[in-house]
Parts: C-alpha cells; sequence; structure tokens
C-alpha cells in the first residue's frame, strides 16, 4: 500500500515537473505563447506578478469552477494546480532553458516542448490522483452543454486567449502552433507510450474521506 502511493506520488510529482520543463520550452520559443499562457502572461504583466503565479491563481479558479460545476477533485488536481507555476518559476529563474533567437531555433524549441509536455501528462494523468484544473472543467462542461471534447476545449482556449490579448498577453506563430500541434503532440506520444487516459481509475478526494469515515466507523466499533 505504502510502495503504491509513493510510485503514485513520484509519477505525479514528476509528471508535473516534465510537463512544466515543456510550457518554459513553448515560453522560450518566442514564438507566441500557448493560448492559456497568453492569458496567464497578460495577467502577470498587469499584476506585476510571476508567469507562474499567475498560472496558480487561474488554475485556482479553474478547479474553484470545477467543484460548483460537480466535478470530482483529486490531489493532483490541487497538486497540479500549484506545482506546475511554482516548477514554471524555478525552471525559468533558474536559465536551465535558454530562449530562441531565431525562427529555426524557436521552431525546434517549441516542438519539443511541446512533446515533452506531452510525455508529462502521461506520467502525471497515470499517476491516478485527478485530472488537472483545465481538463475537470472541459468534463463538466462537456457534460453541461452536450457538445464534444474538442468543440469545448477549442472554445476554452479561444476565450482564454481573447481575454489574455486584452490584458496585452503575446502572440504569434507559435500560438498558432501550439494550440493546434498539441493535441498531435499528445497523440504521438501517448501511442508511442502505449497509454490510454480512459483506462486510468483515478482516486479522488471524496474516495479518501469515505475510506477514514469508514476507517474511524470501524475502529470505534
Amino acid at each position: 500500500m505504502f510502495k503504491t502511493i509513493i510510485s503514485k506520488l513520484v509519477k505525479l510529482v514528476g509528471g508535473l515537473f516534465i510537463c512544466s520543463v515543456g510550457i518554459v520550452m513553448t515560453i522560450n520559443a518566442n514564438l507566441g505563447m500557448q493560448p492559456w499562457d497568453v492569458l496567464h502572461r497578460g495577467i502577470s504583466d498587469k499584476l506585476g506578478i510571476t508567469i507562474g503565479t499567475a498560472t496558480i491563481i487561474i488554475a485556482s479558479l479553474t478547479m474553484i469552477a470545477d467543484f460548483i460545476l460537480g466535478d470530482n477533485i483529486g490531489w493532483g488536481t490541487v497538486a497540479n494546480m500549484v506545482l506546475v507555476g511554482l516548477f514554471m518559476d524555478m525552471i525559468i529563474y533558474s536559465g536551465l532553458i535558454p530562449e530562441a533567437n531565431t525562427i529555426l531555433s524557436g521552431l525546434l524549441l517549441l516542438i519539443f516542448g511541446l512533446l515533452i509536455l506531452s510525455f508529462g501528462m502521461v506520467f502525471y494523468m497515470d499517476s491516478g490522483l485527478g485530472s488537472g484544473p483545465r481538463d475537470g472543467l472541459m468534463v463538466c462542461l462537456q457534460k453541461k452543454t452536450g457538445k464534444s471534447a474538442n468543440i469545448v476545449k477549442v472554445s476554452m482556449d479561444i476565450t482564454a486567449l481573447v481575454i489574455g490579448i486584452l490584458l496585452g498577453g503575446k502572440v504569434g506563430i507559435g500560438t498558432i502552433i501550439s494550440a493546434f500541434g498539441l493535441g498531435l503532440a499528445i497523440k504521438i506520444v501517448f501511442k508511442i507510450c502505449k497509454f490510454d487516459a480512459t483506462e486510468v481509475e483515478n482516486r479522488y478526494i471524496v474516495d479518501d474521506i469515505k475510506y477514514v469515515k469508514n476507517l474511524s466507523n470501524n475502529m470505534t466499533k
């Protein structure tokens, strides 16, 4: 039991770190950010905070929306909300990933960033500790509206992008490549890893609360 928990936590934290590396690579490509990162950058510039902190703020609001709409929240959802932003700031501050200064180096950094981000998703999703806040919101809106996952995702991305642009976020050819390329990168990586997200059995916080209650009841009998 203990070994299983440790294994899940290692997959979760390791996966989120890998995701953060991929995200920073797409940012440092200097070709225009992913739609949600355009929003994060816009908020970052307006409030004078780091892009990682802005990421945490948006993830927090998204998770609250998930909860209101009836989505099950997992420990992985909470970890995603906090750690991705923290890891992003750490990686950016460390200077571990250089910034591209040519279109070619930018394209390479962007493409590899999307692939690495996809690999990170395999790790953290395989932990079975809950989806990320945005993924949870997408599922909730899909259920509420009856629209396909693709339509809901595109609508969410466009909304984040428009708000981000209004706030002064950076856009460019990389924004378009990311918007369409991430889905392809995920498909390729998931196939390489032989990973099917629909087969993952997630454990949610409510499950742990029930487990503790049952354990407590059994101990008092």
